[in-house]
């Protein structure tokens, strides 16, 4: 594959996180980048702004992309696309030349020296302090990261091309195409079971994964993976210590240990017993990047944090509302511990939206213990993204199974009154589906009405 002496490019699903980095990437290198999507977004409008021509409906497709040159094209797609996209089939019929993202992502960063952040849970977080760290330091680097970055309100950065930082993605097995010179594992709970048999097979790839770095890599895994590698944690015997934790509402301060390296009163411009881990682990990488304490330790009071991860909305003595993309019963467990750390004699309320039918199925029992540890709950139907529905599993289904004194099921468009009858200070929406396009909207009711 020769990307440099392709002119054009067309990204299928280019509305997406991983697909948008791609294309800001592409523009970045003076291509024509072209792309479909289901809707418009807040995404498909900035990378139209920036050159990106994007079309929403697939009539006539015909007419509009037969003037692409199949020479001198090249086209991708994600897993999330089905193999009998219309659109899809009529590339392939025309003898494109046709990539998933994972082998795009695997060409871009051969040319570089390869970070990958993977885990199934805190890779965008640790990519995104990382990125931030690098930034301000100005080192040579690219960034594709799984989420958008508030302090400069993308999920792609450039500022050269001496490394490549990557979120490394576990589903459908993308991470296996790289094979990076500094990695991370953050984590490897139970997910994707549509994609992998058992945790066994998933254990498995991130195994392989792990043998992927290169000869003379640098592989660091949190210290409860067990990994032939150097360790991140609060253990004693982990090789990058974290030490005197106190997460407060608008800060985390602690301290860091490793042979290189003691800083101490670090502070963190992030809440949550989870999210320092994750500072720890991008500080570590850091340091063996060679980037000074100084620039670490600016760096991260300076960051603003990723959109909707714990995202507040309204803080005040009245109402609390806090967004996050929580979408794992693990994910909803560290919410849920870190709010009760912040707000130890207040009750919660949560709003989660399931994330595909699978994941809901599959992890039904451990989702409703994880919700039932909040004192009022609320579902909104199972956003179903690339899935059609399956027969017997349902938000109704999952609801039976929570034991909480408050539960029920609400259409978006009645959150905030639900939120409002309840009458519990503290409130958090979680979800990966499109209960995203409902938080400016409960910040809006909630805020006239206290």
């Amino acid at each position: 594959m020769s990307l440099s002496s392709k002119h054009n490019i067309f990204l299928i699903g280019i509305g997406g996180i991983g697909m948008s980095g791609l294309a800001k990437y592409f523009i970045e290198k003076n291509k024509n980048v072209f792309g479909y999507d289901r809707e418009k977004s807040i995404i498909t409008i900035d990378l139209t702004k920036m050159g990106a021509k994007i079309d929403y409906n697939l009539e006539n497709i015909t007419v509009k992309y037969n003037a692409l040159p199949k020479d001198d094209t090249v086209v991708v797609y994600t897993p999330a696309i089905p193999n009998n996209h219309i659109l899809l089939n009529y590339f392939t019929n025309n003898d494109f030349d046709i990539y998933k993202r994972a082998d795009i992502l695997e060409n871009i960063s051969r040319k570089s020296k390869c970070i990958a952040i993977a885990g199934t849970h805190g890779k965008t977080t640790t990519t995104s302090i990382l990125a931030h760290i690098m930034k301000c330091a100005d080192v040579s680097f690219t960034a594709f990261v799984g989420g958008i970055m508030e302090n400069y309100n993308s999920n792609f950065l450039y500022n050269g091309d001496e490394f490549i930082l990557v979120e490394a993605d576990e589903f459908d097995k993308s991470f296996l195409k790289l094979n990076p010179d500094f990695a991370c594992i953050t984590s490897m709970d139970v997910d994707h079971l549509d994609i992998y048999r058992n945790k066994e097979s998933l254990s498995q790839a991130f195994y392989d994964f792990a043998n992927n770095i290169k000869f003379g890599g640098l592989l660091i895994t949190h210290e409860n993976l067990e990994f032939n590698s150097s360790k991140y944690g609060e253990r004693n015997d982990s090789d990058y210590k974290v030490l005197n934790i106190n997460c407060k509402s608008e800060l985390s301060i602690f301290d860091f240990d490793s042979k290189k390296s003691t800083i101490q009163n670090i502070k963190l411009s992030l809440t949550g017993h989870y999210n320092v881990l994750n500072a720890t682990c991008a500080i570590a990488l850091a340091l063996e990047l060679g980037i000074s304490e100084n620039h670490i330790i600016s760096s991260l009071i300076s960051f603003k944090g990723i959109k909707r991860r714990f995202s507040y909305q309204i803080d005040n003595e009245n109402i609390v509302y806090i967004d996050d993309y929580a979408h794992h019963p693990e994910e909803i467990n560290k919410v849920f511990d870190s709010l009760k750390n912040i707000y130890p004699n207040d009750k919660l309320t949560v709003i989660f939206q399931p994330h595909l039918y699978s994941r809901t199925r599959d992890l039904a029992e451990d989702f409703a213990t994880a919700l039932s540890q909040f004192d009022a709950v609320i579902l909104l139907e199972i956003y179903p993204a690339r899935e059609i529905p399956i027969k017997g599993i349902s938000s109704e289904w999952l609801l039976k199974k929570i034991h909480s004194n408050h539960k029920t099921i609400s259409r978006k468009s009645d959150i905030s009154d639900h939120i409002k009858n309840i009458g519990y200070r503290v409130n958090i929406t979680l979800g990966a589906g499109d209960i995203a396009n409902e938080v400016e909207h409960i910040k809006q009711e909630l805020e006239y009405a206290y």
